[in-house]
């Protein structure tokens, strides 16, 4: 695999992508969960379980299948059984990773669009409720997928490494199912968040011009407004997440409609000249990377969030120079 200037490329980024991915999402989770950073503990909650689905996805679809699988071919995690439950764990994981992103994203339309029910929606309680009703509902409807591969080859009556059965492509059954599949991760949640951004930016921009107007009738125009800002800083966040998520699927949807309607085979072999090979690749490249990105957007758009590393980083430091003297 190593040998080919592309399978370079995947052998390198899959390392590189976990080298990245595991740090950056364990200083999240320590530092939103530390409730430093200006965040209600609602929003805390939801960004912290983010972390958390992301920092396993990287662990199970990037560490243990593409990492294990480019460099230990013929490991324990290589065995069909265990091929196969692997992929069970790595579509709930993802799972719960695309829609916690939803339900951060219904949170704050909730907490912005709809005042009244904010009150009850919008609470420490309720955002674990959700969360936990997600992660549940999302490892549960992945189970089938242990049923769905055969192994390729078997080497004294071990069966190894897993393949879609050729009655996946042909059954109306399993059609459904992946359809199903799709439609619920990632078309579903494509829908979602454009429809609920949309109403919210189409409610802010309302509220924002009738705020101008009423300030601009108390010749207040030229004071800072802390709450506009507020909700400067908090669409900021929700958009890149958001956004961040939508341009790094869309590969990965457009991948799953040509197989289904041009009438192909998934996982179509190592073959890097093959352009399908190289589309489903790339859109799995793109889908993982969304896995890490979220800590970036974190410190670019949440200066509170970037005090606290900057915190974090200067105290072993201080800790050494104190050694040191």
């Amino acid at each position: 695999m190593h040998g080919s200037p592309k399978g370079l490329v995947f052998a390198l980024y899959y390392p590189i992508l976990a080298a990245i991915g595991v740090p950056a999402n364990l200083v999240v989770i320590v530092i939103l969960s530390r409730g430093r950073c200006g965040l209600s503990r609602c929003i805390t909650y939801y960004l912290v379980s983010m972390a958390v689905t992301d920092l396993l996805v990287i662990i199970t679809a990037v560490i243990l299948n593409r990492i294990v699988g480019i460099y230990f071919s013929f490991s324990f995690l290589s065995i069909t059984p265990v091929c196969s439950l692997s992929f069970v764990l790595i579509y709930g994981v993802r799972d719960c990773s695309v829609w916690v992103t939803v339900v951060f994203t219904f949170d704050r339309f909730v907490a912005i669009c709809c005042q009244k029910l904010k009150t009850k929606y919008c609470t420490e309680k309720m955002a674990a409720v959700v969360i936990g009703t997600i992660c549940s509902l999302s490892c549960v409807r992945n189970i089938p997928w242990f049923f769905v591969y055969e192994p390729s080859f078997i080497i004294n009556n071990i069966p190894w490494f897993c393949k879609a059965k050729f009655i996946f492509y042909t059954s109306p059954v399993w059609a459904a199912f992946d359809w199903t599949h799709r439609i619920l991760t990632p078309c579903l949640p494509f829908i979602l968040i454009l429809l609920l951004n949309a109403v919210t930016v189409r409610h802010i921009l309302a509220a924002i011009r009738a705020r101008r107007r009423l300030r601009a009738h108390s010749n207040g125009e030229n004071q800072s407004d802390p709450e506009m800002e507020s909700r400067r800083r908090s669409i900021i966040l929700l958009f890149a997440i958001s956004g961040s998520f939508i341009l790094l699927w869309l590969l990965f949807l457009l991948t799953f409609l040509y197989v289904r309607i041009a009438n192909v085979s998934y996982f179509s072999g190592s073959n890097f000249g093959d352009s399908l090979f190289i589309l489903e690749e790339s859109g799995f490249m793109l889908q993982l990377l969304s896995s890490c990105i979220n800590p970036f957007i974190y410190a670019g758009t949440q200066s509170k969030f970037r005090e606290e590393l900057k915190t974090g980083v200067k105290y072993p430091l201080r800790l050494i120079v104190q050694l040191l003297q």
